[in-house]
């Protein structure tokens, strides 16, 4: 099963304020754990939501919209991309994670990825054969 975990956003990390040598070295050793278990798939940290856009959609029409976003508790700091045999196993990992705001408040949210064997027969013969292509294509990659 695969999931993406989401730190959710602080005033600090809106405000583009880098972490603490520590708390660098602290994740840096958390992704070494993830990846010698083989569950990290990929992570990363955003940029503050002041430097990306949205784009809203109402029917055909596009709507850009710049940064910064209100609402920081809403808004991605960064993530993780993993692979686990369970949701359980995803909150185990996570649980020993460092803070990653430090010693303030933070939140990380668990979601598990759809794949395509999650929509069934809802999901049409041709579609999954072009999603089966895309997925080589990007591997090969």
């Amino acid at each position: 099963m695969k999931f993406m975990v989401i730190v959710k956003a602080s005033a600090a990390s809106e405000a583009g304020i880098m972490p603490s040598e520590k708390l660098f070295t602290d994740m840096g050793n958390f992704n070494e754990e993830l990846v010698k278990a083989g569950v990290m798939l990929a992570g990363e940290g955003l940029h503050p939501s002041s430097k990306g856009a949205r784009i809203r959609f109402n029917g055909s029409q596009r709507t850009v919209i710049d940064g910064p976003f209100a609402e920081t508790k809403e808004l991605v700091a960064g993530f993780w991309l993993i692979e686990v045999g369970s949701k359980e196993e995803a909150i185990e990992w996570f649980k020993r994670c460092p803070n990653p705001h430090e010693d303030g408040e933070s939140e990380i949210e668990i979601r598990q990825i759809f794949g395509p064997d999650d929509f069934g027969t809802d999901l049409p013969a041709d579609v999954r054969a072009q999603e089966d292509r895309l997925r080589e294509q990007m591997a090969a990659r």
